[in-house]
């Protein structure tokens, strides 16, 4: 895998009869979409500094007298200060196998899925009964019952509710996720739709290997939940028909949303999946492939919107890592501290897969909202390779 060549991107040319692409101005903020009402994460209790960690992970991951001096750098540079985990550290020797770990993802995912969302709904002034589409996504587990239609019942969401699970989109899902729901929203503008996001991370280490991408997921993920609620513009100043009071409309609405597949990157970023469960790829060619081609689809889709990378005055970029992160400050040639929010979510908790976005939309919620008529681009890679864009507007 580390010997793995950045593969060549061949770009699908449109047709020469196809019309050129007419630059689209934006809806004035009243009629641009759907508002995110709340955003709730919900953390494990085991929280523990980062060379708190290496030492366990290593005992995990290295055989007994292995050199240790990667793993000691990849913890020093992954960005990451504390992380949170589903178990106790001393817990994750005795896992064994998958079954035993996809059981603890079932277990705590349950109980983080179900504090993030009713966070969620009660922030935003709503219950249960008032959602109409709940999106769930994880890579960190698989359940048939899936978790969100075991929560439907735990929680008292409605038989009738609309359940949309994912898999498979890793990192990119908090973004994709936002825009599947922009997407139910614009064509049922009287709706209320959800995004839960669960990832155990750490439930998904290898034990006994000991290649640069187990040691390098060990230093860098974290676990955690996150629930977004999310209303249609029918909705707005109207109360929920559970509990009667709907919080203030204070969050940005989604303008629009644009995905990109690389073709030739599949190889990039994913998982191999085998009877010891998920082993992680993580290709060294991933910055690269940011650097060069991201920023031109990114700048393309501000374009059809008469904005350009200038106009964004609030970044929710996912912490994939220090490369990643300043993979993208580079390309798009932003300010130096345009990505603090991602680094500091890095810090704080570490790379969260899909949850990571929402953590960051929570943290600007908590410490400062943008000023009205402020542009937002909420922005995800994950494996395919891909990417999602997500336009706010607060």
């Amino acid at each position: 895998m580390n010997d793995m060549r950045v593969p060549v991107l061949v770009e699908h040319a449109p047709s020469p009869s196809a019309p050129a692409s007419v630059a689209r101005r934006p809806p004035p903020p009243s009629a641009a979409g759907p508002r995110i009402a709340a955003v709730r994460c919900a953390l494990p209790p085991h929280r523990y500094a980062q060379h708190e960690l290496t030492g366990p992970i290593g005992d995990l991951c290295l055989s007994p007298g292995a050199d240790r001096a990667l793993l000691h750098r990849v913890h020093a540079s992954a960005g990451v200060r504390t992380r949170h985990l589903a178990l106790p550290i001393e817990r994750y020797a005795r896992l064994g196998d998958f079954g035993r770990s996809n059981r603890a993802w079932l277990e705590t995912g349950l109980e983080l899925g179900e504090e993030a969302l009713s966070g969620a709904l009660r922030e935003a002034g709503l219950t249960p009964a008032d959602v109409d589409l709940l999106v769930f996504a994880s890579i960190t587990g698989v359940a048939a019952p899936s978790l969100d239609a075991r929560l439907a019942g735990r929680m008292g969401l409605r038989p009738d509710l609309k359940r949309l699970p994912l898999f498979g989109l890793g990192c990119v899902a908090g973004a994709a996720g936002l825009a599947r729901v922009h997407d139910h929203l614009r064509g049922h503008p009287e709706d209320t739709a959800v995004l839960l996001t669960v990832e155990l991370c750490s439930l998904t280490l290898q034990r006994g290997d000991a290649s640069r991408a187990n040691l390098v997921a060990g230093a860098l993920f974290g676990d955690g939940a996150a629930a977004l609620v999310a209303r249609g513009v029918n909705t707005d100043g109207g109360s929920g028909s559970g509990s009667g009071t709907v919080a203030p409309a204070s969050g940005p609405r989604v303008v629009a949303t644009r995905s990109h597949l690389y073709p030739g990157t599949e190889g990039l970023l994913g998982w191999e999946i085998g009877a010891a469960g998920f082993r992680v790829v993580i290709d060294a060619g991933v910055p690269d492939i940011v650097r060069g081609h991201f920023g031109r689809h990114l700048r393309a889709f501000l374009a059809e919107h008469e904005l350009t990378v200038d106009d964004i005055g609030t970044w929710i970029c996912h912490p994939g890592g220090p490369r990643i992160l300043s993979a993208v400050s580079e390309t798009l040639g932003l300010s130096e501290d345009a990505l603090d929010r991602s680094r500091r979510s890095l810090a704080a908790v570490g790379n969260m897969s899909s949850v990571s976005v929402l953590h960051i939309l929570e943290d600007i919620r908590a410490r400062r909202t943008p000023e009205p008529g402020t542009w937002g681009l909420l922005l995800a890679m994950g494996p395919g390779f891909c990417s999602e864009l997500v336009l706010l507007r607060w």
